[in-house]
């Protein structure tokens, strides 16, 4: 099949391209750069550096493709509060875009990776993929809303699609040298230069994470079984939550140093506790973790001492700048 990957030079969509690519399959995909590594890219790909926003590049680029994959996006639920417009263009403006060109060029199938803050806040845990969505910051208003038109559209103009939420994705080639997002990419960063990590609020979040590996076995599924068409469908372990306290201190066992963190206010709109239900991924593909927490942050720790520490980037502009705005973006501090 001729596969089209957006964001395949960042971290989901790399490893998504690999895969593809050991079955056989032709793979062409875009990347801005904003969010990834350009030595993420395999070899094999059909590597174009363009915006999803490029509409005109998008009908050009997905003509004759059979599969969309629509991995990019700036996938910044906090900074989202503080730059709307840069994290809600990339999100939502650049699935139109894509979108478009992909019905108008008879795509079979759109997948769409969405987020789990489309959840927000809800009544029980885990979340359930029929509960009503209650987004709560910009970004997971944009992956809602994004979800919304795909269905419009797609059951308009007779386009297959599914809705996956991968959430908390760890793992190797996960950009660790972003101060806005990836908390146990920057705590290892962090920590490997001799600093503390920072932790907002009390440290009582809680959150599952998924090592990537797990997360590309049913979003290769996805693309082909018809049992999937029109669903919604979480992918990410419901049987390992942790608080970012435990998290932290996971961390510092494994690098074996001693974990004190830095402890800063709460960021606004950040939802407490969030874990989602695999069930519904277990009986439709077959979903089986294969990776432990432990295991998956023993990889990014080795991965990230390969690569070599970085200082941490801060590459988008702060569009809102108030007090309640986190004083490490606010003044650098990482």
């Amino acid at each position: 099949m001729r596969i089209f990957i957006s964001g395949i030079a960042g971290f989901l969509g790399s490893h998504l391209a690999d895969r593809l690519l050991a079955e056989g399959h032709t793979v062409i995909g875009v990347d801005t750069l904003v969010g990834g590594y350009l030595d993420n890219v395999p070899k094999g790909a059909e590597f174009h550096q363009v915006d999803c926003l490029d509409h005109a590049a998008m009908q050009r680029l997905t003509e004759g493709v059979d599969v969309v994959y629509h991995c990019a996006c700036t996938a910044y639920e906090g900074l989202s509060v503080f730059s709307p417009h840069i994290v809600t263009q990339n999100t939502f403006g650049n699935t139109i875009s894509l979108l478009s060109a992909s019905v108008a060029n008879k795509v079979k199938r759109f997948v769409f990776c969405s987020s789990m803050a489309r959840y927000g806040t809800q009544d029980t845990l885990p979340f359930t993929e029929d509960m009503t969505p209650r987004p709560q910051d910009p970004y997971g208003i944009a992956k809602y809303a994004a979800e919304l038109a795909i269905r419009e559209l797609c059951e308009t103009h007779g386009m297959e699609y599914v809705i996956a939420v991968p959430h908390n994705i760890i793992g190797p080639r996960q950009k660790y040298d972003d101060p806005y997002r990836n908390v146990a990419s920057i705590m290892i960063n962090l920590m490997l230069q001799g600093r503390q990590p920072v932790i907002y609020g009390d440290g009582e979040q809680v959150r599952c994470f998924s090592f990537v590996q797990d997360v590309i076995d049913p979003l290769e599924k996805l693309m082909h079984r018809a049992d999937v068409v029109g669903q919604v469908i979480n992918v990410g372990p419901d049987e390992e939550s942790v608080t970012i306290n435990q998290l932290a201190q996971t961390i510092g066992r494994l690098l074996n140093v001693e974990c004190k963190p830095i402890y800063m206010p709460d960021r606004p709109r950040e939802v407490k506790k969030a874990t989602c239900s695999a069930q519904k991924a277990r009986t439709l593909l077959g979903y089986k973790t294969q990776y432990t927490l432990e295991q998956g942050l023993q990889e990014m720790i080795e991965y990230i001492k390969t690569r070599g520490v970085k200082p941490f980037t801060y590459h988008l502009p702060l569009e809102i700048v108030t007090d309640a705005i986190p004083r490490t973006w606010k003044d650098r501090l990482f």
